[in-house]
């Protein structure tokens, strides 16, 4: 075996290569120093002022359309409105999907845009389009108001906070402080909107005596007439008298309610008739909307939502102090203040779980770093990790980027990654020196020598991120922000490897083993422990323990990590070089390089066998523990609001008491009684503000829906307890129950998802689509589907109404019109508001209806008389309404609901905790196709969830054979070889083994947005090693060569002149010369994502202020991200393995095959 000569070559051997941007640098070293200060304060100025926030705020091109028409069915809303609506908005270009609802006297449309239509040119798209309709003479002409046309925005749906008031005092008490908190609230940039729950608003209420109306011949049109001509304020315009102007103002708003009573409704013949000798007069609270409760004690509750792209922790901080102040100022001692679901705590405590994962990471890939090269170059290398963090957070916060959890972990997984460039760049120019070049002269020459290799590599790994940024809908937006930062970042690392790094070593490197003196570090470690000491008793805790820290790992060190480095690099590091250099030559040898490709081939096989035979749990997006619950309780529409308000306190009932078992509670650290402690709140709300959030925004009053959300402690403060457990529980409490149908959820991680069963049903007919709905329906419910929550339907007949029929010709020849029939039973049962009493700067309304007792009464409604002047002879005329209409019972549909113009009904359900809806859709297909018979108009389909799934998982296999191509490009123009980037593709391929072997042995689950993100990002990183080795075997053979005196060229015939013994003596010397590198490269980035793969959490902070690190593993990150992460530790350990073993095996096949065809002997 053949020497191979792999050093450096001498001054004047040789042409030096340079790199232009490199050598610029080093000749402005203090340019560059004032850089790297610049980069630093600017990086840690942008860190702490940049929003933060738990998930990306996604901006989507979503418009609705919202229409009242009172009065009318669900049929005619659809029929009138809906419809016209539809077509002509189905016209513009760049819809995805469009969504309506049709309920009574009110329509509903949602359009959905591609992403690349912004949402500004959305809403005028619609509007234009929605004013053509409105133009059309078929368009009806009483709306009473025009349709609004409104962008949806998800993070203006949802409250960030609830604050809660409760006490010993009157609701209008309560009311009023809540107004104080609102009106201060509101007025914070932060904020979009304040919404109080849990009291009604107070109005002048006319309650008409319809029989003493009657009698005196006084309608409804009459008193509105008369308030309405009374009750306001008339300008007369300027008087000049004396040549001063004084303003004519006739002044006539009401002042008190008597002004009210008195007013004269009608005065003939000299009988007049006050308003109080028909009605009674009154300040109520208008007709209760809703209910609020925490702890089944009412309250008055603050919605509280954010605006979008606001910082919430800052709003968290400011609304916080309003609170506080206003307790010190104004709020009495003994009122209950409360918050609530305060989204902040999750966004505070996922975000420093990733800080505390980056310190972690930080911390074990420096000392790894410190192991492989000494501190002197570990310092150099690690030096860009925190440049490259700083340049990142200036970038992503000019480019108006807020800190979320996508983001840091994208810094999470970039650490390991990041560290590669300077590993080169530093032991190369060490090498130069090592040879005898001067400082800067080893800088330029030796950066020169591996800039374009390292351009190339990073441009590998860049390539497999860079197809995710083009990911194309609502998860596409919200997964974006981890290829833009991972590309940021490692651009970043790449420019500190070739400009600032070159300065770094030039100035400060020297060749030869750092001496440690002893006796200076002994001084050194009593002088920072001995400052530590007096911060930390003037109280400075934080810089005092950081000293103390740095004094006490200076004595380790010295006198431990020092050695032990040492003794790694100069015993350990060699007899394992030694060892692989054996084990390659082994390999190598006869016919073992084909049992070992084949071999790996054939665990490819089996690893693939393995999954199907023992299948991980599919899932779309990770199944996370809940932080709380949302109870949704749904009565039939038309339900009074009391009486849904009494089921609500029946289940609030029954949460309470699955709250209080045993199996909830945990003995106090203190006293050691059991106690309950799991949750932080539940409240209750009823009424108004109560729809699923995920079924867009509902306008208009619900009485017949409740809502109650059960909060959970952290989970650091759960003490081993599963909030998925109460989710069960609380189910299994629920389920079946008869008076409601009760729905439970958890807040789901991610971006807005449809439910995980979610069967579509379309057709023409109505009827007939319901009918096989229900159909449908009961089939499923008899299956009793493990897992299944509880199936539901959203449309049915059971909608109660009361048609009134008019006979036209009759109510004509009296002088009527349905109009007039209309509005005076609306007036009677709704009410018509006539008026504003003005009380200082608070606003009442005034309505008249009429009195309780007769209001819900059907005879008196319909026995009322429709009084008017006859307009053909002048006499005043009372006729009955049940003189000319009838009145009877029926139902009608709850809704119409379509869905790209076709009408759809959707049975939906959640899964239980720890059920895949995978497995499920896929029985309940095969069982539907079997044995349910739908007539053929009826058309079925499953969608949402598993509809989402199948498109992303196509993209994402789409985008990871993009990946490849753009990576063998690259390769392609680095080597100039078509056969060397099928070597470097086969070990992606192979690396899958690790990532499959790695879910079936550990049953892990495959969860298809994170696990396939982990595999694309999988590939740069492999790549980069293999690349590594195979430029470098290919460097010695050329050294070699020019050894021997070959010539150098590029053809298969000059290629295969050195003889393959040289050949086969350079696969292994490579692989030996790159086995630290590529060694260093893996353990990095295992360890930079091994904490945030099993959830260990450190409090590095908390351990330098208040000597609490609040160790713990687990938490809603490690749920999220532990896919990805294992499947990147799994398939790169693997993958490790394939680089220094398979690739130098398939080099060695192919060269050897290209040396047969040469007709050279091997």
């Amino acid at each position: 075996m053949s020497d191979i000569d792999s050093k450096t070559p001498k001054k004047g051997e040789t042409r030096l290569r340079e790199f232009g941007l490199t050598t610029l640098s080093i000749q402005n070293k203090t340019t560059v120093f004032v850089l790297i200060a610049i980069i630093t304060f600017s990086g840690i100025s942008s860190y702490l002022t940049v929003p933060k926030e738990a998930f990306p705020e996604i901006v989507v091109p979503e418009i609705y359309v919202s229409t009242a028409y009172p009065g009318n069915s669900p049929v005619n809303m659809e029929k009138l409105i809906t419809r016209p609506m539809e077509k002509e908005i189905n016209t513009i270009s760049g819809i995805d999907e469009i969504t309506s609802t049709s309920v009574q006297g009110y329509s509903a449309i949602d359009i959905k845009f591609s992403f690349d239509v912004t949402p500004t040119e959305a809403l005028r798209k619609v509007k234009d389009a929605v004013d053509k309709v409105k133009a059309d003479p078929d368009f009806p002409k009483d709306l009473p108001a025009d349709p609004s046309v409104m962008e949806l925005n998800f993070s203006e749906l949802m409250p960030v906070m609830n604050v809660n008031l409760s006490g010993d005092y009157r609701l209008q008490d309560l009311k009023r402080y809540a107004e104080y908190l609102e009106d201060r609230v509101e007025a914070l940039p932060e904020i979009s909107k304040v919404d109080i729950r849990g009291i009604s608003d107070l109005e002048v209420e006319i309650e008409v005596d319809h029989l003493r109306a009657e009698a005196m011949q006084v309608s409804f049109n009459d008193i509105a007439q008369a308030i309405a001509s009374e009750n306001m304020t008339v300008s007369g315009g300027d008087l000049l008298v004396d040549g001063v102007r004084r303003s004519v103002q006739v002044e006539g708003d009401f002042t008190s309610i008597e002004e009210l009573e008195n007013v004269i409704i009608k005065s003939e013949n000299g009988f007049s008739v006050h308003l109080r000798d028909v009605a009674e007069v009154s300040f109520v609270e208008k007709e209760e909307e809703s209910y609020a409760r925490e702890f089944s004690r009412p309250v008055v509750s603050l919605d509280v939502v954010k605006r979008a792209g606001e910082n919430l922790l800052e709003a968290s901080s400011a609304i916080n102090a309003i609170i506080e102040k206003a307790k010190r100022e104004v709020l009495p001692r003994n009122l209950r203040v409360s918050i609530t679901n305060d989204q902040s705590d999750m966004t505070q405590t996922q975000v420093e779980e990733l800080q505390n994962s980056i310190i972690f990471g930080v911390l074990l890939v420096v000392g790894v770093l410190l192991f492989f090269l000494g501190l002197r170059n570990a310092l150099f290398v690690g030096v860009a990790i925190p440049l490259s963090m700083f340049m990142s957070f200036l970038i992503l916060n000019s480019l108006g980027v807020t800190f979320n959890t996508m983001v840091l972990f994208s810094l999470v997984l970039a650490l390991g990654m990041l560290v590669d460039n300077g590993i080169v760049v530093v032991e190369n120019v060490y090498r130069f020196m090592d040879e005898g070049f001067s400082s800067m002269e080893a800088a330029r020459y030796g950066v020169g020598e591996v800039a374009w290799p390292i351009i190339a590599s990073t441009g590998t790994t860049l390539a497999a991120f860079l197809p995710l940024a083009l990911w194309p809908g609502l998860i596409g937006e919200f997964m974006s922000y981890l290829p833009m930062t991972l590309i940021i970042v490692l651009g970043s690392s790449l420019f500190v490897a070739l400009v600032i790094n070159p300065v770094l070593t030039a100035a400060f490197m020297k060749v030869g083993a750092l001496d440690v003196n002893r006796q200076r570090s002994n001084v050194a470690s009593v002088v920072l422990v001995g400052v530590g000491l007096v911060f930390l008793a003037l109280g400075v805790n934080a810089l005092g323990n950081i000293l103390v820290i740095a004094g006490i790992m200076t004595l380790l060190n010295t006198y431990v990590l020092y050695p032990a480095t040492l003794s790694f690099q100069n015993s350990f590091l060699p007899r394992l070089e030694a060892f692989y250099e054996r084990f390659l030559t082994f390999v190598l040898g006869g016919k073992r390089p084909w049992a070992f490709f084949w071999g790996t081939v054939g665990l490819l096989f089996l690893s693939i066998v393995l999954m199907g035979v023992f299948p991980p749990k599919v899932l779309f997006f990770p199944d996370n523990q809940p932080q709380y619950l949302n109870i949704f309780v749904s009565k039939p529409i038309g339900t009074d609001l009391t009486e849904t308000n009494n089921v609500a306190k029946d289940i609030e009932a029954m949460v309470m008491e699955v709250l209080a078992r045993e199996d909830f509670k945990r003995p106090n650290p203190e006293t050691g009684e059991l106690e309950s402690f799991l949750v932080n709140s539940v409240i209750g709300t009823v009424g108004n503000g109560t729809s699923d959030p995920n079924e867009g925004p509902q306008f208009g009053p619900t009485p017949h829906k409740a809502r109650i959300v059960v909060n959970f402690v952290k989970f650091q403060d759960r003490r081993g307890l599963a909030t998925g457990d109460v989710l069960s529980a609380i189910r299994e409490e629920l389920r079946g129950y008869p008076d409601a149908e009760v729905v439970v959820t958890k807040n789901s991680d991610g971006p807005p998802q449809g439910a995980p069963i979610n069967l579509e049903l379309s057709g023409d007919d109505y009827d007939e689509l319901l009918a096989a709905s229900e159909k449908a329906l009961l089939f499923l419910r008899a299956k009793d589907y493990a897992g299944v929550e509880e199936l539901k339907i959203d449309v049915d007949k059971r909608k109660p109404q009361m048609p009134v029929v008019i006979d036209r010709e009759k109510a004509r020849t009296y002088g009527l019109s349905t109009r007039d029939i209309g509005y005076t039973l609306r007036t009677a049962l709704f009410g018509r508001e006539v008026g504003t009493f003005k009380d200082g700067e608070d606003d009442y309304p005034i309505n008249v209806r009429f009195a309780e007792e007769y209001r819900h009464s059907s005879d008196a409604l319909m026995n009322q008389k429709v009084i008017f002047r006859s307009q053909s002879d002048g006499q005043i005329k009372e006729v009955p309404i049940s003189a000319v209409a009838s009145a009877s019972r029926a139902t009608t549909f709850s809704a119409v609901k379509r869905k790209d113009l076709k009408r759809v009904i959707t049975i939906t359900s959640n899964v239980l905790e720890g059920a895949n809806p995978t497995e499920i859709i896929n029985v309940m297909q095969q069982d539907m196709g079997a044995e349910l018979d739908i007539p053929s108009a009826v058309n079925w389909n499953f969608t949402g969830q598993q509809e989402e799934q199948a498109k992303e998982m196509a993209f994402l296999s789409k985008a990871l054979l993009i990946a490849l191509f753009m990576i063998f490009l690259i390769i392609v123009s680095q080597f100039n070889s078509v056969s060397t980037p099928f070597v470097i593709g086969f070990s992606v391929v192979f690396s899958l083994i690790g990532v499959l072997l790695g879910l079936v042995v550990f049953q892990m689950e495959f969860v298809i947005i994170m696990t396939m993100i982990g595999i694309i990002s999988l590939a740069g990183v492999v790549v980069n090693n293999a690349i590594v080795l195979i430029d470098y075997t290919n460097l010695l053979r050329a050294r070699r060569r020019a050894v021997l005196g070959s010539a150098e060229g590029q053809s298969a015939e000059e290629d295969t002149k050195l003889p393959f013994a040289e050949v086969n003596t350079a696969i292994i010397q490579g692989g030996k010369t790159r086995l630290r590198p590529v060694l260093l490269t893996a353990i990095t980035t295992v360890l930079g994502l091994l904490p945030l793969a099993i959830g260990l959490n450190i409090d590095f902070v908390g351990l330098v202020t208040n000597y609490n690190p609040n160790i713990y593993v687990g938490g809603d990150n490690n749920v999220f991200w532990k896919p990805m992460s294992w499947a990147i530790i799994f398939g790169l350990t693997f993958a490790t393995f394939l680089t220094l073993i398979i690739v130098p095996v398939m080099y060695w096949w192919i060269e050897r095959t290209t040396y047969k065809l040469a007709g050279r002997g091997v």
